[in-house]
């Protein structure tokens, strides 16, 4: 039995209303305080492959409940008037990350077209994950 849409569609639906950056594009605006970058992997991923410097992390799974001001579980980085990119490892999960914070309401979000796998092939900077002291 076939799924009556599959991540493809979904992955395509969220491409088509988000704003996608280039790797250049997105490089461009690191370290602009008015920008946070916001890496949606998986904590093993960020260990493995490294992190975008000055991102902050944001598990996919917890995204929403982060972002919106009546959960508990609200992170305040989210309630600043920013720019917020987003990336996971190829640029799927961010889409549907970002299409879903765009729906929620936040002004500004944006994704990186092929995530952090195009951002290190281009060169762009990156830093190993700070262990947990």
């Amino acid at each position: 039995m076939g799924l009556k849409k599959g991540y493809k569609a979904l992955v395509d639906e969220a491409m088509a209303v988000v704003r996608t950056y280039s790797v250049e594009e997105a490089r461009a605006r690191l370290g602009d305080p008015s920008v946070q970058f916001v890496d949606v992997r998986d904590v093993r991923e960020l260990e493995r492959d490294g992190v975008i410097p000055g991102a902050v992390h944001a598990p996919r799974g917890m995204l929403e409940f982060w972002v919106d001001p009546e959960s508990p579980y609200h992170r305040p980085v989210f309630a600043e008037d920013k720019e917020f990119i987003l990336f996971c490892a190829a640029g799927w999960r961010s889409a549907l990350a970002t299409k879903t914070l765009q729906d929620m309401g936040l002004p500004k979000v944006a994704h990186i077209d092929g995530g952090f796998t195009a951002w290190k092939a281009a060169g762009a900077p990156v830093e190993a994950k700070a262990k947990k002291g």
